[in-house]
């Protein structure tokens, strides 16, 4: 149902039935409060006077697995990876424990997006462990605003790569907000 303009009220005025239905009851079926159906819901704008719920999507992979791939791409246990439906705008946050076999070198944690949507992980948003020592275990996070995306149901998965040796990634986590 859509929210429509009320009837502007006349003094003396009979409101009949049907436009009390349609400029209150119906409006007020069509607010956030009367949509939401599980908790933690929220409501974006889709146009004017429009409105959609969304929820956050939240994935985790604990195990620790490695790469030697210079070029973003998934791990034996893919992800994390959630799929959310999105308006045209989704934030990810991001996160793992890296660890680099070659002192000095790079090792990168990203998000792809796919379904309706297709974008490549990119070192525009990525969280980048370099300079350290072999072996040295560091927690990197990121967040990326995922803009111009098609709406629809998009998948978002965390992908890795390094720049030399032999990554590892352990305690990988992502959050998405979509809108």
């Amino acid at each position: 149902m859509a929210w429509t303009t009320p009837a502007t009220a006349v003094a003396n005025a009979t409101l009949p039935a049907a436009t009390w239905n349609a400029t209150v009851r119906d409006n007020l079926n069509a607010t956030a409060v009367a949509l939401a159906s599980v908790s933690s819901q929220y409501f974006v704008a889709t146009g004017v006077n429009a409105l959609a719920a969304r929820l956050l999507q939240t994935a985790t992979v604990a195990t620790s697995q490695t790469t030697a791939t210079t070029s973003y791409t998934n791990l034996a246990t893919v992800g994390p990876a959630v799929t959310v439906t999105t308006g045209t705008i989704a934030v990810a946050f991001f996160c793992a424990a890296v660890s680099n076999t070659a002192a000095n070198s790079a090792t990168d944690v990203s998000v792809a997006v796919s379904g309706a949507s297709s974008v490549a992980a990119s070192d525009a948003w990525r969280t980048v462990l370099d300079g350290v020592s072999a072996n040295q275990v560091n927690r990197v996070v990121g967040m990326h605003c995922f803009t111009g995306l098609n709406a629809g149901s998009n998948t978002f998965t965390v992908q890795y790569k390094v720049g030399s040796g032999t990554g590892t990634f352990s305690d990988r986590e992502l959050i998405v907000f979509p809108y």
